[in-house]
């Protein structure tokens, strides 16, 4: 049986080749998205700020909730929108412990400037961390601030000058009283007690050269969160190691009232150093495991595909062996070796490809922000492992279905049955597919009545049963197909007369061209339309919903909170309303969901002027400042089950828990803001007390340009003044990650489906050597060949087009409807790249192995062994 299964693989290598082909590809998605999850599990940052700092105290960045009790108890967590915060006089109570020389709140803002570079402003104490000493002037006061030297220097500023600064709370004039430099010898803590290192300072600096120092009390106020700090860097007395100093942290916060903080050490220190990296292992989960189940299920159902075209184009030789004697066990193992001798090799050489898949997409995560700078991708055994044991098991559990039915035939009878091919699919896949098909019509049937983020989840579901259905049923569908598309080309010449037969013929080789065609349609259209459906509908409500004449904004991190006042009394403004646009979590269905916030500024009663919601029920001047309240958009109200007169659970930005009370639901919240509440209630939860944007109404009659001079002078560092077009602009910005993020998914598994599907056409075409031989001989001529080879390429797009199709659109229903509330939105430009991938596949697939079959002489083609 060895001695027969390496003859097969030398004696038939395009079968091989191509099973070669579809195993290392599918290695390779594999092992990337693998690689993904297990980087998103054990991803850490090197503490780089508090790399001299062995115990940082720090809030917890994920917010969890627990239904249930006892052993029946259930969890669920979710990464916070914003930056958590601890109680700044939690840093008092640490530094009462006996191990403990010094705790320091380290509070960190942006701070703008006209003449300097963007800066992060910093409470004094914090000096201690960077390991900053004043080589000039002194400590600052109040109104005072200290420099970096080497800022001050590029600025041409000096000690007793004074400049402008913009801080979320206001521009002010600030003298300067000192400039700082940072040791590089010593550090202000270390583990174990001892001296840092020259390196652990040196890359502190790098963080501490573009600070501005205030005083402690100056700094708590211009943060916009007074009484919190981002973090607490615990310092040893001398003597104290790292794992005491902890453990007598760790004992003074678990008594402390307020929220629980968590004390961190080693690589931990790099969360509190970086919070967003919670949000970020939560993305590098999700693409290794939501989308790597889906590419893991494409990828078998791809590799079994062509694992069983592969032995049906041998039936005639199972046949023959079976013929002379071969028993049904020996075939079986015969077809087993050859998995084993095939599989094992094309997973290996999928591994390096997949590898480099995965370090492209976490470089691109970096690139846009989604993931902090040092992340790097964790390589392992496991993904490899699983990928070539995933095509492994695939190829032996295609091979051994695909051989069991010519096996078992008698060897009287088998040569006669493999000269005929079985239109029908055996039972058990009837009853797979049948069930398979019935699911999706169930889950379509159960998203159609189901509202909001409910009906998107359901709807996933949709495309995986229908396509399961399409795996298993795949000669019928492609026998339906053929029937019904090739219904044109039998009124035509010879080329197309012989094109429809072969399609009705051979239905079951055609499914195995069909199959991964539908299958780029089906998922790469459900995830390019959605995102295309998202997009399209958030214009169509910003278009309709912002009214405002002017829009403010900021090339840097936002304007200052008082910038929506000073606006107001600009001559020809009638109104101005400032937003500030942060995120928070609900719970919906026992599991925490991100939603938008905006926090408005203002008089709720003349949001209006700006901001046209379409309020369904009840009234936004309803809405109070002590953030007992909130409006709540329509489709989000759906899935939270709430009404107006409702409390609403929420989790603002840094993880404070409310339970407001829902005043109004609205229309618009996808374009604008799904969570609407009053800025005071808002600011001190944001990740910065900026807004965002500025909306101002002009009076009735005012020159508009006149006015956007105007305000274009208010004197706010990298203030920048545009129409409503530049709300959209900024709304644009949020969607863009989750959309590049579809269009990576949507390449990696279309280019996948798109290989696989060339890979099968290219196999059925070079097996048909014999076929073309008979038609050359028969007096068909070239021409009349390709034509024929051309059609049926063509017939095979058009039927994986529309099966695909029907099923993106299926799909889409309930998602669009759920998430926007209207129906889904082709993109033109999608559709039409959809479709002219697939025809250019089918059309180079099988055209250039047709050219290389028609350059042999017929009668030596036909006379030649198999």
């Amino acid at each position: 049986m060895n001695g027969l299964a390496r003859a097969s693989v030398r004696f038939r290598p395009a079968s091989f080749v191509g099973t070669f082909v579809a195993l290392l590809f599918a290695s390779a998605v594999i092992t990337a998205c693998g690689s993904m999850l297990q980087t998103g599990i054990t991803a850490h940052v090197k503490p780089v700020r508090y790399a001299a700092t062995p115990v940082v105290v720090a809030a917890d960045p994920s917010a969890r909730i627990t239904t249930g009790h006892g052993d029946d108890a259930d969890s669920d967590a979710a990464s916070l929108p914003d930056q958590p915060r601890v109680d700044t006089a939690l840093a008092d109570r640490i530094a009462r412990a006996p191990g403990v020389s010094a705790a320091v709140p380290d509070t960190a803002f942006p701070v703008q400037s006209k003449t300097l570079p963007p800066l992060t402003g910093r409470d004094w104490s914090a000096h201690a961390i960077d390991a900053s000493t004043v080589v000039r002037g002194r400590a600052p006061g109040t109104g005072e601030v200290a420099l970096a030297a080497a800022t001050a220097r590029a600025a041409h500023v000096g000690v007793g000058d004074t400049l402008t600064l913009t801080a979320p709370t206001g521009a002010t004039t600030y003298k300067v009283s000192g400039l700082t430099d940072t040791e590089t010898s010593t550090g202000a803590g270390a583990k174990d007690g001892t001296k840092a290192s020259a390196t652990a300072s040196a890359t502190a600096s790098a963080t501490a050269g573009a600070s501005a120092y205030f005083a402690d009390p100056v700094a708590d106020r211009l943060s916009g969160h007074p009484g919190r700090t981002d973090a607490i860097a615990v310092l040893p007395a001398k003597g104290v190691s790292t794992d005491e100093l902890a453990r007598q942290v760790e004992a003074a916060v678990k008594g402390a009232p307020g929220d629980p903080a968590k004390v961190r050490t080693g690589d931990g220190r790099g969360l509190a150093e970086h919070p967003e990296l919670a949000e970020g292992k939560e993305m590098l989960t999700a693409i290794g495991a939501s989308f790597g189940g889906i590419a893991t299920a494409t990828a078998v159902f791809v590799v079994m595909g062509t694992v069983a075209l592969a032995i049906g184009q041998r039936g005639r030789e199972i046949a023959l062996l079976r013929a002379v004697g071969a028993t049904p066990r020996q075939i079986r193992r015969t077809v087993a070796t050859e998995a084993m001798l095939v599989a094992p090799i094309a997973g290996a050489a999928g591994i390096l490809p997949g590898v480099a898949l995965a370090r492209w997409w976490v470089r691109q995560l970096v690139h846009r922000d989604a993931i902090p700078a040092g992340v790097t991708l964790s390589t392992g055994w496991i993904p490899m492992v699983s990928a070539v044991g995933a095509g492994l098991l695939a190829a032996l559990a295609a091979g051994y279905l695909a051989a069991r039915r010519p096996s078992k035939a008698r060897p009287s009878q088998a040569l006669g049955e493999a000269a005929v091919e079985r239109r029908r699919p055996g039972v058990i896949r009837t009853v797979l597919g049948a069930a398979a098909v019935a699911g999706g019509c169930v889950l379509a049937a159960v998203a159609a009545h189901t509202t909001g983020e409910d009906a998107a989840n359901v709807a996933l579901g949709i495309v995986f049963c229908f396509m399961v259905g399409v795996a298993f049923l795949g000669p019928v569908v492609a026998w339906a197909a053929a029937a019904l598309l090739g219904l044109p080309l039998r009124a035509g010449g010879a080329a197309s007369q012989l094109a429809a037969a072969n399609s009705r013929a051979n239905a079951r080789r055609l499914a195995s061209a069909i199959t991964p065609i539908v299958l780029v349609t089906a998922f790469c259209g459900t995830l390019l339309c959605m995102q295309g459906s998202l997009k399209h509908e958030a214009a169509h409500q910003i278009e309709d919903g912002v009214v405002a004449d002017q829009v403010l904004g900021s090339s840097g991190a936002g304007v200052p909170a008082d910038t929506a006042q000073r606006a107001a009394k600009v001559p020809g403004v009638d109104g101005a309303v400032g937003v500030l646009r942060t995120g928070a979590l609900y719970r919906a269905s026992g599991s925490l969901n991100s939603a938008s916030l905006l926090g408005v500024s203002g008089d709720p009663g003349k949001l209006p002027d700006v901001l046209q919601l379409g309020v369904k029920t009840g009234s936004l001047s309803a809405l109070t400042g002590d953030g007992r309240t909130v409006a709540v958009d329509s489709l989000l109200a759906g899935t939270a089950k709430v009404k107006v007169g409702d409390r609403i659970p929420l989790w603002l930005g840094d993880g404070t828990r409310v339970r407001p009370t829902v005043v109004a639901t609205y229309e618009r919240g996808l374009g604008i803001g799904q969570l609407l509440m009053p800025r005071a209630a808002v600011a001190d939860h944001a990740r910065t007390a900026y807004d965002t944007q500025v909306l101002v109404h002009d009076a009735p009659g005012a020159d508009c340009t006149a006015v956007a001079r105007d305000l274009s002078r208010l004197g706010v560092a990298g203030l920048t003044v545009t129409d409503r077009a530049g709300y959209r602009q900024q709304a644009d910005k949020e969607l863009e990650l989750n959309a590049w993020a579809n269009s990576v998914m949507a390449a990696v598994l279309g280019g996948f489906a798109a290989v696989a599907a060339a890979n099968t056409l290219v196999m059925t075409v070079l097996d048909r050597r014999r076929e073309v031989a008979l038609l050359r001989l028969a007096g068909t001529t070239r021409r009349q060949v390709l034509g024929m080879v051309r059609l049926e390429a063509l017939l095979v797009a058009a039927a994986g087009l529309l099966i695909g199709g029907a099923i993106a659109w299926i799909t889409l229903v309930p998602i669009a409807r759920g998430l926007t509330g209207a129906s889904p939105y082709i993109p033109p430009g999608t559709a039409l790249g959809l479709a002219g991938a697939a025809t250019v596949i089918g059309l180079l697939s099988t055209a250039l192995p047709a050219r290389a079959l028609l350059r042999a002489n017929p009668a030596a083609a036909g006379a030649a062994r198999e």
